[in-house]
């Protein structure tokens, strides 16, 4: 009898099985004789920025997540355009990405090259600065294996196809990460990441105004707060770079106030109120509001599963010496 086998899980088999071949490579101790001081110029550089500018922390995550989720883990979003490429950076889901993030990359980058020239690749400091500013900010420590090289590709179109926007459904949301082998409770626990960070007004400016005939904002909202968040955003065409705090309660502490957040309507984005609206999603919204050890047991393994996706070794990459271009 012959057998049908579905043609995408197959690439997905294979897509998996590759990337885990990968990231058994990796391993925490990869830099111990290569760059003894890394753990260290790391600690150091990540800590002066976020003294420096408190908004780091929210901004290397999204800069992470965003990097991850495309071509896996490989600094491809780092790239600058060029005449012949526009590179993922630039892609219009990417134009609002807070240059913290990729500033506090190539001030580590440039202490390293310093002290271990043409050893430490780009898309190793981006996981590890991200680590270092979460745990700064009270979230949880995890571990982070080390060894990735840089990608050699960073399309536009590419980041315009595959993340995830605020406006898209739920469903299709929820399909981007389990075609890369996340879970439903995985997914809600990296969305947790919202806890710190902001958003700029432009994202949801279609939730506050003018949503509908009848509304002038989209009646998920808490009223009092989509009132809020229209005088805040009350220049957003005039100046683009407005933006509010994710978590209006703890905006500089990561915790589990996002998750009590949502069912009150404080959601920012569509698509974190949806989260309480879906029974797939909502359950985990619940356990993470009741129960903050919960979400942060939840989220370090999360992370640390998004840290190794698509990671490249060997000669499937390089060391970059300047991580916004290639070699």
């Amino acid at each position: 009898m012959a057998i049908r086998v579905n043609p995408l899980s197959l690439i997905l088999c294979i897509s998996l099985f590759i990337a885990s071949s990968h990231s058994q490579q990796l391993t925490t101790t990869f830099y111990q004789k290569s760059c003894p001081r890394f753990e260290q110029i790391m600690q150091d550089t990540t800590t002066n920025k976020q003294i420096a500018s408190p908004t780091t922390a929210g901004a290397a995550l999204r800069l992470f997540f965003h990097d991850c989720l495309v071509e896996g883990c490989d600094a491809s979003v780092l790239i600058s355009s060029t005449p012949f490429n526009k590179a993922e950076r630039d892609a219009d889901i990417n134009l609002s990405l807070p240059g913290d993030g990729f500033d506090v990359v190539v001030r580590a980058k440039t202490a390293l090259e310093l002290s271990c020239p043409g050893v430490v690749s780009c898309a190793d400091i981006l996981a590890v600065a991200t680590r270092n500013l979460v745990t700064m900010m009270g979230g949880p420590f995890y571990n982070v294996k080390l060894g990735r090289r840089d990608g050699v590709v960073s399309r536009a179109s590419r980041a315009e196809l595959i993340l995830p926007k605020p406006t898209m459904s739920m469903n299709r949301i929820i399909k981007i990460f389990t075609s890369r082998g996340f879970s439903i409770q995985e997914m809600v626990a990296l969305t947790g990441a919202h806890t710190i960070g902001f958003s700029h007004c432009s994202e949801f400016s279609s939730d506050i105004y003018n949503y509908s005939r009848t509304a002038q904002s989209d009646p998920s909202y808490n009223p009092r707060y989509a009132a809020g968040l229209r005088n805040a955003c009350a220049d957003y065409k005039k100046n683009p770079s407005l933006s509010v705090f994710n978590d209006i309660m703890t905006p500089r502490d990561f915790d589990n106030s996002y998750y009590k957040n949502l069912p009150r309507g404080l959601g920012v984005l569509r698509s974190d109120r949806a989260l309480t609206m879906d029974a797939r999603t909502r359950p985990f919204v619940e356990l993470y509001a009741r129960d903050q050890k919960k979400f942060f047991e939840a989220f370090g393994r999360a992370i640390e599963k998004l840290s190794l996706y698509g990671v490249k070794t060997g000669r499937s990459g390089q060391i970059r010496r300047r991580c916004d271009s290639f070699n």
